[in-house]
């Protein structure tokens, strides 16, 4: 899992955040499977490589800032295989393709907010609706962003909402499928069939002589 949308508040904020990921991004190593060292592999199919490629294609024409592209990279002794470098967009805006729909490959995209407000209403209004977390020392505005955003999953000062399996995983919107969310104590009710017992054991037979053939809904 994965959060491909970044939205700082206000520009001085935006403004550092991207210096610091383009100085990390460098430093992330593209490896096969195997690779323990690896920070991710390659996509799973060439298709798949093909629609990632053009969703940044598709930024690009959209008016975004491709600060770092990924298009063309290639692992030395790997060379067919389907691998996408680390791809960073800035300015994307709300109105963008790219931003409407998951790009599920190695691109993420800052969204610059002016405000609190703002920042809470763009996952809010989304169509899809996973996991959104917000990084904060203010506790009030953390209480705030957690009770008002509209995503099944919210994570505070964690950048994956559910880290562990025993909670409960699911979205909200378009991110939720079926009437029940993964793992934890949904999982196990999906699995469960349920069986309803209603008994009555009379105290004596003159009780059991007067039974009528009624639901009994009280004492």
């Amino acid at each position: 899992m994965a959060l491909p949308v970044v939205v700082p508040v206000g520009k001085k904020t935006a403004d550092e955040l991207r210096e610091r990921m383009v100085a990390e991004i460098p430093t992330m190593r593209v490896g096969v499977s195997t690779d323990a060292g690896a920070h991710y592999g390659p996509v799973v199919t060439a298709q798949h490589k093909a629609r990632v490629e053009g969703w940044i294609e598709q930024g690009v024409k959209d008016g975004a800032e491709l600060v770092v592209d990924g298009r063309g990279f290639s692992l030395q002794g790997h060379e067919k295989g389907y691998f996408i470098g680390p791809s960073l967009f800035d300015h994307v805006t709300p109105e963008m393709e790219s931003y409407k729909e998951e790009i599920f490959g190695p691109v993420l995209q800052i969204v610059r907010a002016a405000s609190f407000e703002e920042a809470l209403s763009l996952p809010s209004k989304h169509q899809y609706g996973n996991g959104v977390a917000i990084f904060t020392q203010n506790g009030r505005a953390a209480r705030d962003f957690a009770a008002r955003v509209n995503v099944g999953m919210v994570g505070i000062n964690v950048p994956i909402p559910v880290p562990v399996a025993y909670h409960t995983f699911g979205g909200w919107k378009r991110s939720a499928f079926g009437d029940t969310n993964q793992h934890g104590m949904e999982g196990v009710k999906f699995w469960t069939k349920v069986k309803t017992i209603t008994a009555r054991w009379p105290d004596s037979e003159l009780e059991h002589a007067d039974s009528s053939f009624v639901i009994p809904t009280m004492g």
